[in-house]
């Protein structure tokens, strides 16, 4: 760990070993959960589950965060390096497709330690899951340790990032941070249906966000090569936490304003995924 923290845009400059940053954690990693997780996309999830690794705090906290028990309240424990590799170890024993780091971003310099004595031991691919707000910096340490990179793509309003994520610059650096990791990934693997290598950027469309969103698909299309990086639009937005507070979101997206982002994607020749409509409750959640 860092003394003067800058692992992620925000660089707090904090010594994590005696307060917390923004991500309101110190230097131990708190871990909320493990599991064989079921909910991610279908080259992640399979047919025998992605082995999924939930970290408390959150470099983001977004106001209308569905994990807010761990992103906000910080539920979870304490847990050692030695113990981190235990897990990685019981969930890949389980026949899971992949480890898979949930909100690793704030702990990226623990991840790669621990990944960087025991990645010759793994047999199926890491996934770095994350709200896209990254230091390039911390992510070169990554480099060579992350086969497949799972990025949200947020805003690409600075009104809205700092409104709901307090983070004026998250296009900015989320945007930069997405082109390192398909600088290191790219090139999309898909064995059998499972994903081996490459970059999904997800993508969750909010209330009257519809036009943000179709921003962010149409920089997808005029950044990247075709069919580089795929394109993951979630419709499962549900009014949680903080949404109250904000009346515009305080309320589930419509099928139309979800449709006209798909049909964007369509019109661009994106490739990726999309969700059926009920997919917005709590039910999609982990139970921590």
């Amino acid at each position: 760990m860092t003394t003067c923290c800058e692992l992620c845009p925000r660089k707090c400059g904090v010594d994590r070993t005696k307060t917390v940053g923004y991500c309101k954690t110190g230097s131990k990693l708190k871990l909320a959960k493990y599991m064989v997780h079921y909910g991610e996309e279908p080259v992640i999830t399979g047919t025998r589950g992605s082995g999924a690794i939930f970290l408390s705090g959150c470099n983001l906290r977004c106001v209308f965060c569905q994990n807010y028990p761990i992103s906000h309240d910080l539920k979870g424990e304490y847990i050692s390096g030695e113990k981190l590799k235990d897990i990685i170890f019981s969930l890949q024993d389980k026949g899971v497709h992949n480890i898979n780091f949930v909100t690793a971003t704030h702990y990226s310099d623990i991840i790669a330690s621990v990944l960087e004595e025991i990645k010759d031991r793994l047999t199926i691919p890491v996934v770095y899951n994350c709200g896209g707000y990254e230091s390039v910096e911390s992510l070169k340490r990554l480099k060579g340790l992350v086969d497949i990179y799972l990025p949200d793509l947020k805003y690409h309003s600075s009104e809205l990032s700092e409104k709901y994520s307090g983070a004026v610059d998250y296009f900015e650096k989320a945007s930069l941070a997405i082109m390192e990791m398909v600088k290191q990934q790219p090139k999309v693997i898909i064995n059998n249906g499972i994903m081996e290598k490459g970059v999904i950027i997800r993508h969750l469309v909010l209330p009257k966000g519809y036009k943000d969103s179709i921003r962010l698909m149409e920089w997808v299309k005029d950044t990247f090569p075709e069919n580089t990086p795929l394109v993951s639009v979630m419709r499962q937005y549900t009014p949680c936490y903080g949404a109250v507070n904000f009346p515009e979101i305080n309320r589930k997206l419509t099928t139309f304003e979800y449709d006209k982002v798909v049909e964007r994607c369509a019109e661009l020749g994106l490739e990726g995924f999309t969700q059926q409509k009920g997919c917005d409750t709590l039910d999609m959640t982990p139970d921590f």
